[in-house]
């Protein structure tokens, strides 16, 4: 990856992200970006005004950065994520983590929508990521190695911290939002996957899967940061679901469900 495309978006962001270290980062995926608490927003970015991220390319992102303050603590979220589909680079997918990174922050939640493999989900189920299965054969740590960013050959043995995964569980049985543990099955996209793709992922151990999110897990282990996994089920996957998979349907599922998204980005917002 080029470092200075993340050196001119780092120098387009305003001095208040980087004055003081951030606590918490948050990515909002499909459907999420309206799941977000706020005391006091301290500012907005629109991603078409940083340099090498660019506008939000998928319905349901709404592709802008928010920093700010909850209950004490100095957030900052990013509305949307580019994907490893668009063609733009590992630059522009990683993006948000890396700056995150810049901003002193530790501990970042990556959120998704999925399809549910397991049988025991349903569409609007929680699955609190334990590990992920990387079906696509690519890495974003491909490549010069950077030694910002960690060893060359980085242990992945707890992608998704144990401690977060029951902080979340605990929120969940609060709120009464059905939840359970599971692996997320990465695939690049953008189709959908196929039945026999589906029924493979099965019998690997995968309970949902997606187009995002193992590519900034991947990156944000390797650079020390501790890393949530969280994916609402949107719809079921194929040959599992009865009817063909459309987008519009992961949108409508995932405005459905933001009182329970916006319970579990709160509760990550403010934890210690």
């Amino acid at each position: 990856m080029d470092m200075s495309v993340f050196d001119k978006a780092a120098a387009s962001l305003p001095d208040a992200c980087f004055e003081k270290p951030v606590d918490a980062g948050i990515v909002l995926g499909s459907g999420w970006s309206g799941a977000l608490t706020a005391d006091e927003t301290v500012l907005r970015v629109q991603y078409a005004d940083v340099p090498g991220l660019g506008a939000a390319g998928v319905a349901g992102h709404a592709g802008e950065f928010v920093l700010f303050n909850r209950c004490g603590r100095r957030i900052a979220a990013w509305c949307g994520r580019r994907h490893y589909y668009e063609g733009c680079g590992w630059e522009s997918v990683v993006m948000p983590i890396e700056l995150l990174r810049r901003m002193g922050c530790r501990r970042v939640l990556l959120t998704n929508a999925s399809g549910g493999i397991n049988p025991a989900l349903r569409p609007g189920d929680f699955v609190i990521i334990r590990d992920h299965i990387n079906t696509a054969g690519c890495n974003p740590l491909e490549g010069a190695h950077q030694p910002e960013w960690g060893e060359r050959f980085p242990d992945m043995t707890e992608v998704y911290r144990r401690h977060f995964a029951e902080r979340l569980h605990a929120c969940a049985n609060r709120a009464l939002i059905r939840a359970m543990d599971g692996v997320y099955a990465w695939t690049p996209g953008p189709c959908y996957e196929t039945p026999a793709e589906v029924q493979a992922y099965k019998s690997w151990g995968a309970d949902v899967v997606g187009m995002s999110t193992v590519p900034e897990a991947v990156f944000a282990k390797a650079c020390g940061m501790d890393v949530a996994g969280l994916s609402l089920v949107a719809n079921l996957a194929a040959g599992i679901a009865r009817s063909p998979l459309k987008h519009e349907d992961v949108i409508a599922a995932s405005k459905a469900a933001r009182p329970a998204m916006a319970a579990f980005v709160d509760c990550f917002a403010v934890m210690t």
